[in-house]
């Protein structure tokens, strides 16, 4: 999925400029995590694994341009009403600059837990543009522990 830039509000220029760490932060699902920003076709942009326990998503925020794109999880383990952890995961607090989700592949290890990798874009202070990434991020379904980290 492409994306054009669009002009950041000067509030959100320092924190992206700031944000020089790239700390792949996960969250309770909050507004970000709304059915109005899955990125249609949803076929496309969601899947299942462990038998659809787990589903990821891309979700699509709009605002702020540089930071639209984020990763809904939806997993194991289940609540005592039997519905699953809801998180995000972004980079900085904020979403991805870019997310090629079609791209997105999952590996499982008995020791670990799913482990996933997507291409990402992330804002790039220094030229004011999207620079490729790659996210990783391991998910232990029996804890719900989320872990992620950005490759080069």
């Amino acid at each position: 999925m492409k994306r054009l830039m669009c002009t950041l509000p000067l509030v959100l220029l320092p924190a992206l400029a700031a944000a020089q760490d790239n700390i792949v932060t996960v969250q309770d699902c909050d507004w970000q995590a709304s059915a109005r920003n899955i990125v249609e076709p949803w076929e496309a942009h969601s899947r299942t694994f462990s038998n659809g326990k787990t589903r990821l998503a891309l979700m699509d925020t709009i605002e702020p341009a540089a930071a639209w794109a984020w990763m809904l999880v939806l997993s194991p383990p289940y609540s005592e009403l039997g519905d699953r952890q809801c998180k995000v995961i972004g980079l900085n607090g904020m979403g991805f600059a870019g997310m090629e989700f079609g791209a997105l592949n999952a590996d499982y290890d008995p020791a670990t837990g799913l482990t996933f990798t997507v291409p990402v874009n992330v804002y790039d202070p220094d030229t004011a543009m999207p620079a490729t990434a790659t996210l990783r991020f391991t998910l232990n379904q029996a804890t719900g522990a989320i872990d992620g980290d950005l490759l080069p």
